[in-house]
């Protein structure tokens, strides 16, 4: 088994990296990979982006958001997490057979001091009741890849912050919020481990996967990218990961609405579709005042991602309240992306 550690710590490259060596690059045996990146959000390949995120969130923070090829639910990196891959023959694996997969990861951590670390039925690796990784699947031709997380030093205080996990998956897990579900493997590792960074950690996890006690033993193993090949790493970013298209408008359309009681302008409801992502058809509904027909406003926002950033920016020339009287545009802003929605 040949392994990666990627130098990159945007997601967008982490994945499209990934990718790349599933399809193009020729090896008669599995690949690991390992990468750590910066705030982000992943979404699954069939989420809706908008149900999933907060999204005025996750841009107030700069928080990076993308989506991957492969299904599985959202999730949130940072710079201690370490996201883990491996890539496959496909004949060589069961499609969803993640506790086989993911046994290198669950017996390093074992013989790091995370005794109690165990594979549930689907797709995540626990301690105890406690989810530490989220793991996901994807086929392509002959080849398959899994991917997964490990919380290592995680800030769990985020989770909340930029996920909205349905009320119906917390209670079929019988807990009250995301963040009591998961933790943070630092916590449970043998002491000489503790004061490890999330590299060296990461490091660590590798020298006990391959049995070694240096990662030079191991140095013919190390697979490293040519300048060619990280050049089509970048372009599967742009047209990919990197893709409004493809983050935000993977989905069918579908109807949805804001409803808010916003003091001295009155009870305002915007029903709209969303269209590979964009708002398709929207209307306005309350018992508000306005100076100018309402079409003109529906014409600047049709076609624009719902989105704080790209809803400002085609707002920018308006004033509102000519729509909306003593409506501000940033609270009509705040409205239309969910931040207000109370009635």
């Amino acid at each position: 088994m040949l392994f990666h550690r990627m130098v990159s710590r945007d997601i967008r490259t982490n994945l499209a990296t990934e990718n790349y060596l599933m399809t193009h690059y020729q090896i008669d045996e599995p690949i690991l990979l390992m990468y750590i990146q910066a705030p982000s959000l992943i979404v699954g390949r069939h989420q809706n982006i908008y149900d999933e995120i907060n999204l005025s969130a996750a841009e107030a923070d700069d928080v990076t958001i993308t989506r991957r090829l492969s299904g599985g639910g959202a999730v949130y990196d940072d710079l201690g997490n370490i996201s883990f891959g491996f890539v496959v023959d496909k004949s060589k694996v069961v499609f969803g057979d993640y506790v086989s997969i993911v046994e290198p990861i669950v017996k390093a951590l074992k013989e790091m001091g995370v005794k109690d670390a165990k594979v549930n039925g689907r797709n995540d690796i626990l301690i105890g009741d406690k989810k530490i990784s989220g793991n996901a699947m994807y086929t392509k031709k002959n080849r398959m890849f899994s991917h997964g997380t490990l919380l290592h030093d995680v800030d769990l205080e985020k989770l909340p912050r930029y996920l909205n996990v349905s009320k119906e998956k917390l209670a079929s897990k019988h807990i009250q919020s995301v963040s009591s579900r998961v933790t943070n493997i630092k916590p449970y590792l043998d002491k000489e481990y503790q004061e490890l960074s999330t590299e060296a950690f990461r490091d660590e996890l590798i020298k006990k996967i391959y049995g070694v006690s240096n990662l030079s033993n191991i140095s013919e193993k190390e697979l490293f990218l040519t300048p060619n090949e990280e050049l089509e790493i970048a372009k599967s970013v742009e047209t990919i990961y990197g893709n409004q298209e493809w983050v935000f408008g993977h989905h069918q359309p579908y109807t949805t609405k804001q409803k808010a009681y916003i003091p001295s302008v009155g009870l305002l409801e915007a029903r709209f579709q969303l269209k590979e992502g964009r708002i398709h058809l929207i209307d306005f509904l309350g018992d508000f005042f306005n100076q100018t027909e309402l079409i003109g406003l529906r014409q600047i926002l049709e076609g624009v991602y719902l989105t704080k950033r790209d809803v400002e920016k085609a707002l920018e020339t308006v004033d509102i309240q000519q729509y909306f009287a003593n409506l501000t545009n940033e609270d009509f802003i705040s409205f239309l992306v969910g931040e207000k929605n109370n009635a």
